[in-house]
């Protein structure tokens, strides 16, 4: 019996190894050489500070800074612990709110958020990017429509030019990978971070 299981055991072991400890190994290693900064989590500094990755957005809430888009992730709730409640880009529980296009409960928080950026901007459309949550809750873009939607209450809560905003906006557009793949888009934090250094200047 143990000649039959020897073979077995070798290969369980050899397996795990390679699969496990070698292949894993090797590919942080090439991602640590080719792609050092992605491997490391996409990670912005200020001051010589990590404050954000450009992979995972945040809530910004100020009227100063541009928004993102709203975030359907949680966390446990530390007073109950059977229920959850709402952490913004909680990185740790990616995932949507899986509401369909008939809940209410969705439908009475859309047109709510509709509602308060109209009155914003009551001459321009609203952006469906800024009512709904992406599938992960963590999108850290906006689309470029959705951050002009926003420069008018930016310029005035930083006493700026809206010209120079929209500047700063057209500025931060990246556009589809490869020409191909994916729609422009625009990532909040840094378009955030040089406002700060717009405002500062």
């Amino acid at each position: 019996m143990l000649r039959e299981i020897r073979p077995a055991i070798v290969l369980l072991i050899a397996l795990t190894l390679i699969t496990g400890l070698a292949y894993p190994l090797a590919i942080t290693g090439i991602a640590e050489t080719i792609f050092p900064a992605q491997a490391q989590g996409s990670l912005i500094e200020k001051d010589g500070k990590v404050i954000g990755s450009a992979l995972i957005g945040q809530a910004f809430t100020e009227d100063k800074y541009f928004h993102g888009r709203p975030s359907a992730t949680t966390a446990p709730d530390p007073k109950d612990s059977t229920k959850t409640v709402p952490a913004p880009y909680n990185a740790a529980n990616s995932g949507g709110a899986n509401l369909g296009p008939t809940n209410k409960a969705l439908a009475d928080r859309v047109k709510e958020d509709v509602d308060k950026l109209k009155e914003e901007n009551p001459s321009t459309q609203v952006p469906i990017d800024l009512v709904t949550t992406s599938g992960s809750g963590l999108d850290p873009h906006i689309s470029p429509e959705a951050a002009l939607f926003q420069v008018s209450r930016v310029a005035k809560a930083r006493k700026l030019p809206e010209d120079r905003v929209r500047q700063l906006v057209q500025d931060h557009v990246e556009g589809r990978a490869f020409g191909v793949f994916g729609e422009p888009r625009v990532n909040v934090l840094q378009l955030n971070l040089d406002l700060d250094k717009v405002s500062a200047g």
